[in-house]
């Protein structure tokens, strides 16, 4: 039995062929902007802070609680993935160096297929959802108590 295409012609998507053109260069521009922001700045070596680098304010929860917050070294970890040390990344937050990932293979994704007129909706209609939410869910509780675990503040 012959596999499926990876992606299908944009005529034969899910979607009608502008939608699918708008979305798709909707999250390549997103993945570009993001990882030109990322690769502006240098990540943090505490290995969480990095987002104040970006304008932002200081998290509260070490301030108040003394433990991370869920997504505490998240911005640090996807900066290292984009500056090229995904190793370093994982060991600062796995859940952020793998969402920072995904992101990135996301964008090349939606660039391949403006590029070459496929469609971008058809690879994620296949996508199992509900298994991808779950997973994403244990991952961020996963990241946070491995967060927890190594956290000095």
């Amino acid at each position: 039995m012959p596999r499926p295409p990876f992606t299908v012609p944009i005529a034969e998507g899910p979607v009608g062929p502008w939608k699918d053109r708008v979305a798709a260069g909707v999250v390549a521009a997103a993945a570009i902007a993001v990882t030109a922001l990322l690769a502006s700045v240098s990540p943090d070596p505490r290995g969480i802070g990095t987002h104040e680098r970006l304008g932002m304010t200081e998290c509260g929860w070490p301030l108040h609680y003394g433990i991370p917050c869920p997504t505490c070294g998240c911005t640090t970890a996807a900066c290292l993935v984009v500056h090229g040390r995904p190793l370093a990344a994982f060991a600062t937050q796995p859940f952020g160096a793998a969402v920072a990932i995904v992101g990135l293979v996301l964008g090349v994704h939606a660039l391949v297929c403006l590029v070459r007129r496929r469609s971008f909706a058809d690879l994620l209609v296949r996508l199992p959802v509900r298994r991808l939410l779950l997973a994403m869910l244990a991952g961020l509780l996963l990241g946070w108590w491995y967060k927890y675990l190594t956290f000095v503040p």
